[in-house]
């Protein structure tokens, strides 16, 4: 059954945020059942602590309050603290939270930060509610181009293919060409490797072959320049 996590909808460059100091300490949120343990070096500061804290009680006591609730929060937030709260929710796997809370993250970065949507798909594909990543992608088609040369494209390929995500890896590799990947951008001898396998594995063998011979263009034009 679908989720009735509202439209992702949200638009670049981001909203100012707050500058302001932060002390932070080393924390664990909540009991531990059976999430994963807190990155080493992770730290949240008593700011972020608060907003989770406040965002569970508002989604316990009063869903509907959740976005005024997150609007009225997370805008007093600096960036490095919203996005510790965004990926603390992930690590308690309170992913429909988390959901409200990834438009508010994203309005922070200058552009999509392919990292962040790996880590929200993934936690989307472990929880169970899978349906909702068509919706990421939406976001990322509404942008219109992604950084092909960013090194968090392949987390977000692999997070799609290793989540069997089989229509949106399409839509996402449709879009890595229309943002330069193998003309304005060099190919990842990497993603084209992950692309290619996922692709084969779901079927896809003509996008398969499309993928290699794009590579072995580029290789064959590295090489030539030398």
């Amino acid at each position: 059954m679908a989720s009735s996590v509202p439209s992702l909808n949200f638009t670049f460059p981001p909203l100012t945020s707050s500058t302001t100091n932060s002390t932070r300490i080393s924390v664990r949120c909540g009991p531990r059942s059976n999430r994963g343990p807190l990155l080493k070096g992770r730290i949240l500061s008593i700011e972020a602590i608060q907003a989770i804290q406040a965002l569970k009680r508002t989604q316990r006591m009063d869903p509907t309050q959740i976005q005024p609730h997150i609007s009225k929060t997370l805008n007093r937030l600096i960036k490095a603290d919203l996005i510790a709260a965004f990926k603390e929710l992930l690590r308690q796997d309170l992913c429909e939270l988390a959901l409200k809370v990834f438009p508010a993250v994203q309005l922070e970065c200058d552009v999509p930060d392919l990292g962040l949507y790996a880590d929200m798909i993934l936690a989307l594909t472990r929880t169970g509610l899978d349906e909702n990543i068509d919706e990421l992608i939406d976001d990322l088609e509404k942008v219109g181009e992604i950084r092909c040369d960013d090194k968090e494209l392949v987390r977000l390929v692999r997070a799609l293919v290793e989540g069997e995500q089989v229509e949106s890896t399409v839509r996402v590799y449709e879009l890595m060409k229309k943002s330069g990947w193998g003309t304005t951008y060099g190919i990842d001898e990497y993603v084209a490797k992950v692309l290619r396998r996922g692709f084969k594995r779901f079927g896809k063998e003509q996008m398969a072959d499309e993928v290699d011979q794009q590579l072995q263009r580029s290789s064959q034009l590295i090489l030539g320049k030398h």
